[in-house]
């Protein structure tokens, strides 16, 4: 049974939720704890495989398509420089739900 990230982080939400029931018996919790636990790690490795390949897409040098050089690739050294998104700019810290 393969279930996509987002099927995961659904069954996780809703595992939680049933541990925090009041009327939960102790047998079902721990179930429920060791069920979540499972999905949580193998959740965690997902993600460390998608930070991989975002740290190999951001490496990898641009391709010119139209031929026309613009003003970095006129400096030299900055041409084989990866795409620059704002968003991983390296500025700013990305923080997530795991624990390091």
């Amino acid at each position: 049974m393969t279930n996509n990230f987002e099927e995961d982080l659904k069954r996780l939400e809703e595992l939680s939720s049933e541990i925090k029931q009041s009327d939960i018996s102790l047998e079902t919790a721990l179930k429920d704890f060791e069920e979540g636990i499972k999905l949580a790690k193998k959740m965690e490795k997902q993600l460390e495989g998608i930070e991989a390949k975002i740290q190999i897409l951001m490496k990898e040098p641009v391709e010119e398509n139209n031929g026309a050089e613009n003003s970095k690739s006129k400096k030299g050294k900055d041409s084989h420089i990866g795409p620059s998104l704002e968003l991983f700019d390296g500025t700013t810290e990305v923080k997530g739900t795991r624990n390091v």
